[in-house]
């Protein structure tokens, strides 16, 4: 009797650290911040203020919480938005202008899943990751650009090459 009470015990432990295991990766699978840091000048005021404005959707895309200064996130990863990245300097990667803004499509991170794109001439500088599947990157660039009206012009990006 002793035996099968100490296999049902054990069962019924083990059933109880599958459960707690699978529920605490699903909240991991499920964290809109997963392996994302807040950029060095995540803490701007501009940061604040660029985030703050962010829109509840983009691109057809809800915003979650991601949790960290500087940065916001819009469906499953689709966008991320990380405010007080370096700006960049002057190079060949390709440039172009959105409602005034200069952006960079950053060459060296983007990736065929991926494009990454950051302002130019704006400090601190805002790094927009997009997914390639299921994302007009151009429509994102188009709605996130007004959002950088509060952070000074410094230079263009058109002009540095």
């Amino acid at each position: 009797m002793k035996l099968s009470r100490r296999l049902a015990l054990g069962a019924v432990a083990g059933i109880v650290v599958l459960a707690v295991g699978g529920g605490v990766t699903a909240r991991l699978l499920d964290d809109p911040a997963r392996g994302l840091t807040a950029a060095a000048h995540a803490g701007d005021a501009h940061c604040r203020e660029l985030t703050g404005k962010a829109p509840g959707r983009l691109a057809g895309k809800e915003r979650r919480s991601a949790g960290l200064d500087g940065v916001v996130v819009w469906g499953d990863q689709d966008v991320i938005l990380r405010c007080g990245v370096a700006s960049p300097a002057a190079t060949t990667d390709p440039c172009f202008e959105a409602n005034g803004v200069d952006w960079v499509l950053d060459e060296r991170q983007s990736t065929p899943d991926r494009k990454v794109i950051v302002t130019f001439g704006r400090t601190p500088a805002t790094q927009v990751a997009i997914r390639a599947q299921g994302v007009r990157t151009d429509e994102a660039i188009l709605e996130l650009s007004p959002l950088m009206e509060g952070i000074r012009k410094t230079g263009r990006c058109l002009d540095a090459q």
